[in-house]
Protein backbone atom coordinates (compact mmCIF):
# COMPACT_ATOMS: atom_id res chain seq x y z
CA UNK A 1 0.00 0.00 0.00
CA UNK A 2 0.96 3.54 -0.78
CA UNK A 3 0.13 5.98 2.18
CA UNK A 4 0.43 9.55 0.47
CA UNK A 5 0.44 12.50 3.40
CA UNK A 6 -0.26 15.67 1.54
CA UNK A 7 -0.47 19.39 3.16
CA UNK A 8 0.83 22.55 3.42
CA UNK A 9 4.33 22.72 3.95
CA UNK A 10 5.08 22.94 7.72
CA UNK A 11 1.81 20.86 9.13
CA UNK A 12 3.76 17.83 10.12
CA UNK A 13 3.90 15.47 7.04
CA UNK A 14 7.35 14.16 7.46
CA UNK A 15 7.12 14.22 10.70
CA UNK A 16 4.17 12.23 11.07
CA UNK A 17 5.43 9.79 8.10
CA UNK A 18 8.64 8.70 10.58
CA UNK A 19 6.19 8.53 13.80
CA UNK A 20 4.43 5.86 11.31
CA UNK A 21 7.61 4.40 10.20
CA UNK A 22 9.11 4.27 13.41
CA UNK A 23 6.04 2.29 14.82
CA UNK A 24 4.98 0.18 11.89
CA UNK A 25 7.30 -2.07 11.03
CA UNK A 26 8.24 -3.23 8.15
CA UNK A 27 7.36 0.18 6.46
CA UNK A 28 9.70 2.48 4.44
CA UNK A 29 9.49 6.43 3.49
CA UNK A 30 9.78 7.53 0.23
CA UNK A 31 10.45 11.31 -0.01
CA UNK A 32 9.70 12.58 -3.97
CA UNK A 33 11.57 15.46 -3.14
CA UNK A 34 14.86 13.92 -3.17
CA UNK A 35 14.72 13.51 -7.17
CA UNK A 36 14.07 17.38 -7.14
CA UNK A 37 16.91 18.45 -5.15
CA UNK A 38 19.31 15.46 -7.67
CA UNK A 39 17.66 17.42 -10.25
CA UNK A 40 18.56 20.63 -9.00
CA UNK A 41 22.08 19.59 -8.20
CA UNK A 42 23.05 18.13 -11.12
CA UNK A 43 21.98 19.65 -14.60
CA UNK A 44 22.47 23.48 -15.24
CA UNK A 45 20.86 26.60 -13.69
CA UNK A 46 19.52 27.60 -16.50
CA UNK A 47 17.12 24.41 -16.82
CA UNK A 48 15.55 25.14 -13.41
CA UNK A 49 12.55 25.82 -13.07
CA UNK A 50 11.48 27.39 -9.86
CA UNK A 51 9.33 24.53 -8.26
CA UNK A 52 10.85 21.18 -9.62
CA UNK A 53 7.21 19.73 -9.60
CA UNK A 54 6.72 21.77 -12.96
CA UNK A 55 9.53 19.63 -14.23
CA UNK A 56 7.82 16.61 -15.72
CA UNK A 57 11.69 14.26 -15.81
CA UNK A 58 10.44 14.56 -12.19
CA UNK A 59 7.04 13.50 -12.09
CA UNK A 60 8.41 10.55 -14.73
CA UNK A 61 11.19 9.16 -12.24
CA UNK A 62 8.96 9.57 -9.26
CA UNK A 63 6.24 7.77 -10.78
CA UNK A 64 8.33 5.09 -11.77
CA UNK A 65 10.37 4.86 -8.22
CA UNK A 66 7.29 3.99 -6.44
CA UNK A 67 5.84 1.78 -9.21
CA UNK A 68 9.33 0.33 -8.49
CA UNK A 69 9.43 0.32 -4.87
CA UNK A 70 5.59 -1.26 -4.95
CA UNK A 71 6.28 -3.82 -6.48
CA UNK A 72 8.97 -5.17 -4.80
CA UNK A 73 8.78 -3.81 -1.02
CA UNK A 74 5.92 -5.89 1.18
CA UNK A 75 5.47 -2.90 3.64
CA UNK A 76 3.49 0.04 3.43
CA UNK A 77 5.38 2.59 1.79
CA UNK A 78 4.69 6.50 3.32
CA UNK A 79 5.17 9.57 1.08
CA UNK A 80 5.49 12.87 2.49
CA UNK A 81 4.58 15.11 -0.05
CA UNK A 82 3.15 18.69 -0.63
CA UNK A 83 1.22 18.21 -3.72
CA UNK A 84 -1.40 20.88 -5.29
CA UNK A 85 -2.25 20.32 -8.63
CA UNK A 86 -3.90 17.33 -9.52
CA UNK A 87 -2.99 16.22 -12.45
CA UNK A 88 0.85 15.95 -11.19
CA UNK A 89 -0.72 13.60 -7.87
CA UNK A 90 -2.33 11.91 -10.47
CA UNK A 91 0.74 11.06 -12.89
CA UNK A 92 3.17 10.36 -9.77
CA UNK A 93 0.47 7.94 -8.82
CA UNK A 94 -0.31 6.23 -11.70
CA UNK A 95 1.29 3.89 -12.50
CA UNK A 96 1.46 2.05 -8.98
CA UNK A 97 -2.39 2.09 -9.35
CA UNK A 98 -2.35 1.08 -12.83
CA UNK A 99 -0.32 -2.10 -11.23
CA UNK A 100 -3.36 -2.60 -8.37
CA UNK A 101 -1.39 -1.39 -5.91
CA UNK A 102 -4.02 0.65 -3.14
CA UNK A 103 -2.98 4.05 -2.48
CA UNK A 104 -4.98 6.24 0.69
CA UNK A 105 -4.41 9.73 0.59
CA UNK A 106 -4.50 11.79 3.43
CA UNK A 107 -4.03 15.78 3.91
CA UNK A 108 -2.96 16.93 7.22
CA UNK A 109 -4.53 20.63 7.61
CA UNK A 110 -4.07 22.95 10.53
CA UNK A 111 -5.59 26.69 10.75
CA UNK A 112 -3.72 29.34 8.80
CA UNK A 113 -2.19 30.80 12.27
CA UNK A 114 -1.12 27.09 13.44
CA UNK A 115 1.28 26.37 10.70
CA UNK A 116 2.54 29.82 10.46
CA UNK A 117 3.53 28.88 13.56
CA UNK A 118 5.32 25.77 13.11
CA UNK A 119 7.11 27.07 9.69
CA UNK A 120 8.34 29.91 11.84
CA UNK A 121 9.72 27.29 14.45
CA UNK A 122 11.97 26.03 11.59
CA UNK A 123 13.91 28.93 11.12
CA UNK A 124 14.32 31.72 9.26
CA UNK A 125 15.67 29.66 6.01
CA UNK A 126 12.75 27.87 5.68
CA UNK A 127 9.68 30.68 5.97
CA UNK A 128 9.99 32.98 2.94
CA UNK A 129 8.92 30.13 0.67
CA UNK A 130 7.13 27.93 2.87
CA UNK A 131 5.08 30.90 3.84
CA UNK A 132 4.80 32.26 0.29
CA UNK A 133 2.82 28.98 -0.84
CA UNK A 134 0.65 28.47 2.21
CA UNK A 135 -2.45 29.84 0.91
CA UNK A 136 -2.35 28.33 -2.01
CA UNK A 137 -2.02 25.08 -0.52
CA UNK A 138 -4.50 25.90 1.96
CA UNK A 139 -7.25 26.79 -0.76
CA UNK A 140 -5.60 23.39 -3.27
CA UNK A 141 -6.15 20.61 -0.49
CA UNK A 142 -9.70 21.70 0.75
CA UNK A 143 -10.51 19.10 -2.16
CA UNK A 144 -10.96 16.09 -1.30
CA UNK A 145 -9.09 15.21 -4.46
CA UNK A 146 -5.62 15.24 -2.47
CA UNK A 147 -6.85 13.00 0.38
CA UNK A 148 -9.00 12.50 3.44
CA UNK A 149 -8.45 15.55 6.33
CA UNK A 150 -6.59 14.99 8.95
CA UNK A 151 -6.73 18.65 11.48
CA UNK A 152 -3.51 18.40 13.50
CA UNK A 153 -4.02 22.08 15.22
CA UNK A 154 -4.56 20.04 18.22
CA UNK A 155 -2.41 16.48 18.19
CA UNK A 156 0.82 15.52 18.41
CA UNK A 157 2.79 14.01 15.95
CA UNK A 158 2.49 10.76 17.73
CA UNK A 159 -1.76 11.63 17.63
CA UNK A 160 -1.25 12.42 13.85
CA UNK A 161 -0.08 9.27 13.17
CA UNK A 162 -2.18 7.13 15.49
CA UNK A 163 -5.54 9.06 13.78
CA UNK A 164 -4.63 7.59 10.46
CA UNK A 165 -3.44 4.02 11.45
CA UNK A 166 -6.87 3.86 13.29
CA UNK A 167 -8.31 5.25 9.82
CA UNK A 168 -6.62 2.84 7.79
CA UNK A 169 -6.99 -0.36 10.52
CA UNK A 170 -2.78 0.09 10.96
CA UNK A 171 -1.65 -1.61 14.45
CA UNK A 172 1.19 0.64 15.62
CA UNK A 173 3.78 -0.38 18.07
CA UNK A 174 3.31 1.46 21.27
CA UNK A 175 4.40 5.33 21.16
CA UNK A 176 8.26 5.74 22.59
CA UNK A 177 8.47 7.90 26.09
CA UNK A 178 8.27 11.90 26.58
CA UNK A 179 12.31 11.78 25.78
CA UNK A 180 12.53 9.43 23.03
CA UNK A 181 9.76 11.46 21.34
CA UNK A 182 11.32 14.70 21.23
CA UNK A 183 14.99 12.99 20.12
CA UNK A 184 13.34 11.23 17.46
CA UNK A 185 11.52 14.67 15.95
CA UNK A 186 14.86 15.88 16.39
CA UNK A 187 15.97 13.47 14.13
CA UNK A 188 13.61 14.03 11.97
CA UNK A 189 14.41 17.20 11.29
CA UNK A 190 18.05 16.80 11.33
CA UNK A 191 17.65 14.08 8.54
CA UNK A 192 15.51 16.33 6.62
CA UNK A 193 17.58 19.16 6.60
CA UNK A 194 18.19 20.63 3.34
Amino acid sequence: MILWLNGPFGVGKTQTAYELHRRLPGSYVFDPENFGFFLRKNTPKSLHLPDFQDEPLWRETNAKLLRYLAKRHEGVLIVPMTVTRAAYLEELLSLAVADGVPVKKYALLAKRPVIVRRIKRRGPRKDSWALGKLDECLSALADPVFGEPVYTDRLSIAETAEEIARREGLALLPRAGKAKQVLNILKTSLRVMR
